[in-house]
């Protein structure tokens, strides 16, 4: 698992539209996994995938 890089306000990333995830492989879990992660080491309570430059939901 890893930390990952949290994207700050204003960043143009946060303005795009995030894709629908169709099917759950290792992949999204690795990235949910590592989500927790940033979760759990960052200040707040929640984490979405856009907020770590990852354009699903």
């Amino acid at each position: 698992m890893a930390i990952l890089d949290i994207v700050l306000e204003g960043d143009p990333r946060l303005r795009h539209k995030a894709h629908r995830i169709r099917t759950v492989d290792d992949s999204i879990r690795r990235l949910a996994a590592d989500m927790h992660e940033t979760m759990l080491d960052a200040p707040g309570v929640g984490l979405a995938a856009p907020q770590v430059g990852i354009p699903l939901r």
